[in-house]
């Protein structure tokens, strides 16, 4: 069994984890814990606060109890927001309270979309613009080219949870480019688990969403290989990337 840990702010689309985990269909135990989320505000200075480091220490030992051997941050605008360097602050900190290997979701999006063999990515975010923004240069940062970004008008967490199928594809397809080689859906809010198999359809390339990456990461960083056809193309290729 390989316990995988992950700490998620407040209550959004939390769901999407057992679901993940049931499709797995392998010895994996996803365990989640949620963090305070403050003010669910899609403002740069409310995600700054989002993942301040107090925050994220007090559900580590949760996990830690729980038995996880890695933990990761699940959520994207509450990395991406400190931009490269600062975000890798962020999970060292962590890593270094939890006292296993760990890592963030905006980290997830890059080692993923090496991993599925795409160098230009297209954002469908769900963040208004200038915060969409951001998540596009720390890819451009991690060494992938942005070829479009299309921002949302969510103006939190609460309000991408309750978006359904018909929303979530409007909005990929809304981002989608031509040369685009994989879409990546950075809200970790947004329900997505249920729908990769029709993204992938309708798009007709790789997409990456912020709970499926997650979810991910939690198995590079400890070694595990999934084939998990119904969570996208990402579960189809082998080996995971190392850090």
């Amino acid at each position: 069994m390989t316990a995988l840990g992950f700490l998620y702010p407040g209550h959004s689309a939390e769901d999407d984890y057992p679901r993940i985990e049931q499709l797995l269909g392998s010895d994996i135990r996803v365990d989640l814990v949620h963090t305070d989320v403050g003010e669910d505000a899609h403002r740069v200075d409310a995600l700054r606060r989002l993942g301040a480091p107090e925050r994220l220490a007090k559900g580590v030992e949760q996990l830690r109890l729980a038995g996880a051997e890695a933990v990761v941050w699940a959520c994207t605008s509450g990395g991406f927001v400190h931009g490269w360097d600062g975000a890798q602050e962020q999970v060292r900190t962590l890593a270094t309270t939890a006292g296993m290997p760990a890592s963030s979701t905006s980290f997830a999006f890059v080692h993923a979309a090496r991993e599925v063999g795409a160098a230009r990515v297209a954002v469908a975010a769900v963040y208004p613009q200038d915060v969409a923004a951001l998540f596009a240069d720390f890819l451009r940062a991690g060494g992938l080219e942005v070829a479009g970004v299309r921002g949302g008008e969510a103006v939190g967490a609460a309000e991408a949870g309750a978006w359904g199928e018909a929303e979530v594809l409007a909005l990929a397809r809304a981002a989608d480019t031509p040369d685009a080689q994989a879409v990546l859906l950075p809200s970790t809010a947004l329900h997505t688990a249920a729908f990769l198999p029709a993204l992938e359809k309708e798009l007709g390339k790789p997409v990456l969403t912020a709970n499926q990456v997650t979810v991910w990461e939690g198995l590079r960083l400890t070694d595990r290989r999934v084939h998990a056809p119904g969570l996208g193309a990402l579960f189809v290729r082998e080996p995971i990337v190392q850090a």
